[in-house]
């Protein structure tokens, strides 16, 4: 009996030992895995369509440029570019080495056909009047050619994805072609599924990736529509990482995550949120009111109560320090007593001594305030500002509507002042700057457009004629003075990007437009 009981307790010490290999067997085979945690949400597994779907997959299908940690740019899947003197003729070198997931190699008729592609179905619209001809030439590159100067066409296409000419030029519409499983991409990882009723999106390592190997073997996006699930999530050690397009992790929760195994990249935060005048409408058309409630607004306390610390407070020329030619502009000042002197000597006064002022045709001010339901920053910020200018005998009615209806009223200019944000590709794109926001001229869902001004309008134009970096040095400089001059936005305070990791995980990268969601994150991060 004895010898039956040992052979038993043999075979089942045999048995868990086989187990227990063919599991660890199994998590070798799996491979490591980065799971990062995002409050952005992929609507439809659209690669081209839809807008977050777009920036995750800069990972398998790398734009042309990008952004350097410093700022700058640089390339990307295009190795060095050139551009003439006159700004309307640009090369781009082709990475040679690059293989899509398929293993096809990379060419530039790939990126030619992308380029054509994307303008020819409006997903690059301005380019439509502007684009002359796209060639390739024998060394590898792709020539743009241009009818009108462009001299920031580098840092457009460090948005754009590339496509693979073999897969896509059979799809009729690329904004309305959908796909839950693979993507062909030429990354060091591709899409490999998308699970959007799960919240997922996958990708898996580029068997033909030629250039830096990654220490991880596949990637995986977690979607979240509910903040607090995921902080959950992220202290819980679901994901291992915090990651939201244009912004870092809520000021309020760090504090909870400082005393657990994390750790932060903490950067200068290029986007920005900014108290927008409608300068098309009286009173705020008159730059003596505006200098007025920029003396109104007690910028300390908005950075403590809705930065908490991360931040600091902003200059009047509205562009940021982490932006390239930055200006120190005079720094905005919370001043009451200048604020009510400015609006006596320009006229705005409380004749019948109610406590409220009157515009200049002697009617009662009451301002409306515009703001986002969706974002409780904007509300907080709101509420302090009605207290501010009510201080300097300012009425403000604070009208608080959906995202699509605030995108109505802004286009339609029925506000007097609105609490909105940049993101950091806001800050870059049209003549750079900030620019983008401001300029009449431009479209575009969150952009304000009120700058009719000639005056503005030229400097744009010359900053996107010109090639010379000693030039747009001065012209960025110029644009920081047209805003601490006229005041179109006031910066409410600087911030940081602060996102969240386990300390586990070392290796990571940030830069100011994409945060940590590049390729040098993706090749170099590792797990302890």
């Amino acid at each position: 009996m004895k010898n039956i009981w040992s052979v038993w307790i043999f075979l089942l010490f045999l048995l868990s030992l086989i187990l227990s290999t063919g599991a660890l067997g199994a998590d070798d085979a799996d491979g490591m895995t980065l799971r990062i945690g995002t409050p952005n949400l992929v609507k439809s597994p659209s690669l081209v369509g839809d807008y977050y779907m777009g920036i995750f997959a800069h990972l398998s299908n790398p734009p042309l440029m990008r952004v350097a940690e410093d700022g700058t740019l640089e390339g990307q899947t295009a190795e060095m570019y050139e551009v003439s003197d006159d700004g309307k003729t640009w090369k781009f070198y082709i990475d040679d080495d690059l293989y899509w997931s398929d293993g096809t190699k990379v060419t530039p008729d790939d990126v030619k056909f992308t380029i054509e592609y994307y303008t020819a179905n409006s997903v690059i619209g301005w380019l439509e009047d502007l684009l002359e001809e796209v060639s390739v030439t024998d060394d590898n590159a792709v020539v743009i050619e241009l009818s009108e100067p462009y001299a920031t066409l580098n840092q457009e296409f460090v948005t754009y994805n590339i496509l693979p000419k073999h897969v896509w030029e059979d799809i009729d519409d690329p904004k309305e072609y959908t796909n839950k499983g693979e993507y062909v991409g030429c990354g060091p990882f591709y899409i490999k599924g998308t699970a959007l009723e799960a919240g997922v999106l996958y990708f898996e390592k580029n068997p033909h990736w030629k250039g830096t190997q990654p220490n991880i073997d596949s990637v995986e996006v977690h979607m979240y529509s509910n903040m607090d699930v995921l902080s959950i999530a992220l202290k819980r050690g679901d994901v291992d990482a915090y990651y939201k397009y244009g912004r870092g992790y809520p000021y309020a929760n760090v504090r909870a995550l400082e005393e657990d195994t994390f750790d932060f990249v903490v950067t200068d935060y290029t986007g920005l949120t900014f108290l927008g005048m409608n300068i098309r409408k009286e009173p705020l058309s008159d730059v003596s009111f505006r200098e007025a409630i920029s003396y109104a607004v007690d910028y300390d306390e908005i950075e403590r109560i809705v930065a908490l610390g991360y931040g600091g407070a902003a200059n009047r020329g509205f562009v940021p320090r982490s932006m390239a030619y930055f200006k120190e502009t005079e720094q905005l000042e919370y001043d009451s007593s200048n604020a009510k002197e400015n609006l006596d000597d320009a006229g705005y006064v409380d004749s019948d001594g109610d406590g409220l002022r009157e515009d200049l045709n002697g009617d009662d001010m009451e301002l409306v305030l515009l703001i986002r339901s969706d974002d409780m920053d904007y509300q907080r910020i709101a509420e302090l500002l009605k207290e501010y200018l009510g201080n300097v005998g300012i009425d403000v009615e604070i009208r608080m509507v959906e995202r699509s209806t605030w995108f109505d009223l802004k286009d339609e200019y029925n506000y007097d002042m609105t609490v909105t944000g940049t993101t950091p590709w806001g800050m870059w794109m049209w003549a750079n700057w900030g620019t983008g926001y401001f300029d009449s001229r431009r479209t575009g869902r969150g952009v304000l457009h009120t700058i009719d001004d000639p005056e503005f309008h030229a400097l744009c134009d010359d900053i996107m004629s010109t090639t010379d970096e000693g030039q747009l040095e001065e012209y960025a400089h110029d644009v920081q003075d047209y805003y601490a001059e006229n005041l179109p936005g006031i910066a409410l305070y600087w911030g940081q990007y602060v996102t969240p990791y386990n300390d586990d995980w070392t290796g990571w990268s940030s830069d100011p437009i994409f945060g940590i969601y590049r390729l040098d994150t993706f090749l170099n991060v590792v797990k302890a």
